[in-house]
């Protein structure tokens, strides 16, 4: 699987970067704007999907950014 996919649910231009460091899985939810790239979050990968409540924060976080 690729180490980075698109993330279409959380908004354009969102990514997820998967890392693995001593058996974690780490995420990091990003967004890749033309003068900057914006981190969303960061979390532990211990699930399969994506946790709702990490989609929701990232959705807010963009909102609050772009209204800045």
């Amino acid at each position: 699987m690729p180490h980075s996919r698109p993330m279409p649910s959380i908004g354009a231009r969102c990514h997820e970067l998967r890392i693995v460091n001593a058996r974690i899985h780490w995420r990091i939810i990003f967004r890749i704007d033309h003068d900057a790239i914006i981190i969303l979050e960061v979390f532990r990968k211990t699930t399969q999907q994506t946790p709702v409540q990490v989609i929701n924060t990232c959705k807010t976080r963009i909102k609050h950014y772009d209204n800045a």
